[in-house]
């Protein structure tokens, strides 16, 4: 048995059993075995976490990590832009190495940066060599992660049917079900990226939840930006019993609050974006409107094309919004400020790390860290300029921690960052790849704009 005992450092488990404080944790192969003070363990490695706050891995519940070689291309643009330049332009220039490339080093960003678990909403793959490249740089980087598998959003050709009225390939589905991702429990598992009522004819809806629920995977889809394609598609989807906790919404931003509770009542969960969705003109997140509903969101950066990969960023927008519209709203309606903050850290933290499992299917397997969970730990250091005096290791997590006090990073027990250095070989020449990349496809939407 391979084991480690994290030593003497400050403990957020995220779990009401376990506690926080000063405790240690013994690792023991893939799987957390005891979390409690003063452990010893005589044939263990350890790893000395003094000075360091312990948390479970962040989870990043949605994210288009095929994007990364555009980093910031994407960052002035509007939705429509957005649509226009990437799904009908850039996207078509995409060779299966790019997919390959962006997956890979976005997927290391997301460890060096103390993601544990991607939700990869992958949807630009015309082809299963795209498709199967994506899957290589995930399985290469180490990071846990659900592939959403997806279909790309290409302007038709003449003759050609529009995307939205393509029902989600069932026979790749299958195929990466029974040669690539065929572990249900494996590090790197299957979802599907179907497009929901939103953006597809009410028939390929019916027809993606039905095969999602058959194949007993979680479908995840976009609910806001441009107009609904099937605007009663949720209340039908509904009265027919497909909605359920295998459905994931990401977004949801034009939903009535009325369509949040069914769907919540149901089990849906949510995955919000709220950079992209304030700076893209999708709307304000619905942080508050689930928590009035009783239910919290999950977290995700959406576009690395758009903003940074750090999950606590995310954090901080979807914290810093809602305190803003809560404040606002006191004001309008009493006169003056709540007389204490609307929305704590501690939920916060909690977005980024048990709802992220709970939105991505694995609330069984990470999340917190709790015994028997898996052993994706992270190391962050509390005794740097940027931290120090700590008073509160939740609040300092959320509002002051950042990539440069991530020490040590644990995916099902085993160290991919270590000392704030990748453990990953080759990582300078990775790196070239992705900016040679970049640049071709850069100058491939030049060419583009210019035809146009």
């Amino acid at each position: 048995m391979n084991r480690k005992l994290i030593k003497d450092g400050h403990v957020i488990s995220m779990d009401p059993k376990v506690g926080t404080g000063a405790f240690d944790i013994l690792v023991e192969d893939d799987r957390i075995g005891v979390v409690e003070s003063h452990l010893k363990a005589q044939d263990a490695e350890v790893i000395d976490a003094s000075g360091c706050i312990v948390i479970p891995g962040l989870v990043n519940a949605h994210m288009h990590t095929w994007q990364t070689a555009l980093r910031g291309v994407a960052s002035n643009w509007t939705l429509p832009q957005y649509f226009r330049s990437v799904h009908a332009g850039l996207a078509t220039l995409f060779t299966p190495d790019d997919l390959y490339i962006g997956t890979l080093v976005g997927a290391l960003n997301q460890l060096n940066c103390g993601t544990t678990t991607l939700g990869d909403w992958c949807h630009n793959n015309p082809t299963p060599a795209h498709t199967d490249r994506a899957v290589d740089g995930l399985l290469e980087s180490g990071i846990r992660s659900v592939f959403f598998h997806g279909s790309p959003k290409p302007d038709p050709k003449p003759g050609q049917k529009h995307f939205s009225e393509i029902p989600h390939p069932r026979s790749e589905v299958e195929r990466l079900l029974k040669h690539r991702l065929t572990s249900r429990n494996g590090l790197v598992t299957l979802g599907m990226a179907i497009l929901g009522p939103h953006y597809s004819t009410y028939d390929v809806a019916v027809e993606d939840f039905k095969l999602a629920r058959e194949l007993e995977l979680v479908a995840s889809m976009h609910c806001a930006g441009l107009e609904p394609k099937t605007p009663d598609g949720w209340d039908r989807l509904a009265a027919a019993g497909l909605l359920g906790p295998n459905n994931n919404i990401v977004h949801g931003n034009n939903l009535s609050d009325a369509q949040l509770r069914m769907m919540l009542e149901l089990g849906v969960t949510f995955s919000l974006a709220p950079e992209t969705e304030m700076s893209q003109g999708h709307g304000h997140p619905i942080t508050g409107r689930l928590r009035n509903a009783g239910y919290a969101p999950s977290l995700g950066v959406d576009l690395e094309s758009v903003m940074s990969g750090d999950m606590f960023s995310v954090a901080r927008m979807a914290l810093a919004s809602q305190r803003a519209l809560d404040n606002n709203e006191a004001r309008r309606t009493n006169g003056q400020l709540p007389s204490t903050t609307t929305v704590t850290c501690d939920e916060a933290l909690g977005w980024i790390t048990i709802h992220g499992a709970r939105a991505l299917g694995l609330q069984d397997r990470i999340g917190s860290l709790t015994p028997g969970k898996q052993a994706d730990v992270v190391l962050i250091r509390a005794d740097t300029l940027n931290m120090r005096p700590l008073h509160d290791p939740v609040a300092s997590v959320v509002m002051q921690a950042g990539l440069a006090n991530i020490d040590t990073v644990l995916v099902a027990g085993q160290v991919r960052k270590r000392g704030g250095q990748l453990v990953f070989p080759s990582l300078d020449a990775r790196i070239a790849e992705l900016d040679e990349s970049g640049r071709r496809l850069a100058a491939g939407l030049t060419q583009l704009l210019a035809a146009h």
